[in-house]
């Protein structure tokens, strides 16, 4: 029987140990279970290159994976903005592959893994204009 002291300290021991596996559930990496949830997951890792380099352009990449997230094969450049300068594209192209090595491999459920194996994804990245006030 619990006496009025160790009440206390069952709460704390609770609270413990809900801190405990909180931690444990958010130091692994989310899986990935929908087409949705691959084209967040890129976007969250997108890091264009700062304005001072290169002016926004829109850029997509053709990119398979396979079961375990990782890229399959060489990813292709299939559209860059027609406005774009060569030093644009350029700063953009690598910005896209780092993008691609920083992310993956991307964490899928299995079935997500295996309705995406081999399969091409465009993956658009698209940069806001930034508007210029007269």
């Amino acid at each position: 029987m619990a006496t009025s002291r160790s009440k206390p300290f069952l709460g704390f021991a609770a609270l413990l140990l809900y801190l405990v596996s909180t931690v444990q559930a958010s130091a692994q990496p989310l899986q990935l279970d929908t087409l949705k949830d691959i084209f967040v997951r890129l976007q969250s890792c997108w890091k264009p290159p700062p304005l001072s380099q290169a002016n926004p352009i829109d850029i997509t990449v053709v990119v398979s994976f396979n079961r375990a997230g990782v890229i399959l094969g060489q990813p292709r450049i299939t559209y860059e903005s027609e406005h774009a300068s060569d030093n644009d594209r350029l700063k953009y192209r690598i910005a896209v592959m780092e993008t691609l090595q920083r992310c993956t491999p991307l964490p899928f459920t299995e079935g997500l893994g295996g309705a995406v194996a081999g399969r091409p994804l465009a993956i658009p990245f698209r940069t806001p204009q930034t508007s210029t006030q007269t």
